[in-house]
C-alpha cells in the first residue's frame, strides 16, 4: 500500500470511528470548505461544511445504541493531489434494521493534507 492509501486509510478509519461516536469534530475534521456530498436520503445535494453537520442528527437519532457503521470493504486509489476510495459500508437504524451501502469518497490534498471533498453514498436500486 502506498503512503498516500495508507494515511487515506487511516483517515476514512477515524472518520467512521468519530461516526460511531457521534464526534462531531472528528467527523469534520477532514473535510474542505468546499465539500459537496451526494445522500441516500433528501436532500438530492449537499454543499459545505455547514449543511453536511446539519444532515447528522437526522442520522444519530435513527441510529440505535451502540451505534453500527462499519467499513466492510475499502479500496484505495491515490496520485499525487487527487484520490479516491470506494467502500461497502453497514449501518443500522431503528427503522429499517441493517442497511448495506456503497461510500465513494474523493480527496484532494492541499498544504500536504488529505481533505475529503466528496462523498457519494448508495444503495442499490429496488424494485
Amino acid at each position: 500500500m502506498s503512503t498516500g492509501a495508507a494515511e487515506i486509510q487511516a483517515l476514512i478509519e477515524s472518520w467512521a470511528a468519530a461516526v460511531r461516536n457521534k464526534d462531531m469534530d472528528g467527523i469534520l475534521a477532514h473535510h474542505a470548505d468546499d465539500f459537496v456530498m451526494f445522500d441516500v436520503p433528501p436532500p438530492l445535494v449537499l454543499r459545505g461544511l455547514a449543511a453536511y453537520r446539519e444532515s447528522w442528527p437526522q442520522f444519530f437519532a435513527a441510529s440505535p445504541e451502540p451505534m453500527v457503521f462499519d467499513i466492510r470493504e475499502l479500496s484505495i486509489e491515490a496520485d499525487g493531489t487527487v484520490a479516491f476510495a470506494v467502500a461497502l459500508m453497514r449501518c443500522v437504524s431503528r427503522q429499517e434494521g441493517g442497511l448495506d451501502f456503497r461510500l465513494t469518497i474523493g480527496l484532494r490534498k492541499t498544504a500536504g493534507r488529505w481533505m475529503f471533498v466528496h462523498e457519494h453514498h448508495s444503495v442499490p436500486a429496488t424494485d
